[in-house]
């Protein structure tokens, strides 16, 4: 064998060890992200020993709502790689021990704010930019699925559709109807939410004020410092931040 052959199938043998080698140990791509997580672990939502049953305002109500700030961290749901949710998390109150005060709590919220506690997530894009307002537009929202059997649970709900999501995307928590998912009466400089509405901020909507239908665009002007919103979503992330279909 001439030494320029040699030289040739040493070569070759080389790049494939270093390839193999490259392969055994090379990193993942890919991976999971779990959007809205920070050093407070999700919780069902209970009522302050300090705060009266009649102050007691866990429930979320006909909303669009979205974590402003979550320990400190701006916007924790915001997407920082393409990728699909694949689920989310949601904290829910168990209301009351007692059945029977359990049933007239449910039977009043149910005919107040049109049926039983149903959430689903809605993807939002910031913009379009106007000066003062946070505006948001949603991208695209989940089904509403029923919690009412999981009441005094954090539970994780699987969707049935996953939802593709790119970087500065942020996930929002909607209820058509009611949820009570608000931890209430935290550190008014670590924990804040906004709501999907632009007036009457300090009591619940008057009509349904969820953001479902993509394309709309909403000021997110009631802000609400010292509450805590009790959701998380899984991002499911595509390798290299690119989906391997196109």
């Amino acid at each position: 064998m001439r030494a320029t052959s040699r030289l040739a199938a040493a070569a070759a043998v080389t790049l494939g060890t270093a390839a193999l080698a490259a392969a055994a140990s090379g990193q993942v791509l890919g991976g999971t992200s779990e959007l809205g997580t920070t050093h407070t672990p999700l919780a069902a939502p209970v009522c302050p020993p300090n705060i009266s049953s009649s102050n007691c305002t866990i429930i979320l109500t006909r909303v669009t709502a979205i974590e402003s700030a979550r320990d400190g961290v701006a916007y924790p749901t915001r997407v920082r790689q393409a990728g699909r949710i694949t689920d989310f998390s949601v904290g829910v109150s168990q209301l009351s021990s007692s059945k029977s005060t359990l049933s007239s709590i449910t039977q009043y919220l149910n005919s107040t704010y049109g049926g039983p506690p149903r959430v689903g997530i809605t993807v939002l894009r910031q913009g379009p930019w106007k000066r003062g307002q946070y505006r948001w537009t949603a991208v695209a929202s989940s089904p509403m699925y029923l919690i009412q059997p999981y009441l005094g649970s954090v539970v994780q709900i699987p969707l049935q559709a996953t939802i593709e999501v790119k970087p500065g995307d942020a996930i929002a928590i909607t209820t058509p109807t009611w949820a009570p998912i608000l931890s209430i009466d935290v550190n008014s400089k670590q924990f804040s939410y906004r709501q999907s509405r632009t007036w009457n901020c300090p009591h619940p909507p008057t009509s349904s004020q969820a953001q479902l239908t993509a394309g709309t665009v909403t000021n997110y002007a009631c802000n609400y410092p010292g509450t805590r919103l009790e959701y998380s979503a899984t991002e499911d992330l595509y390798p290299l931040g690119t989906n391997p279909g196109f």
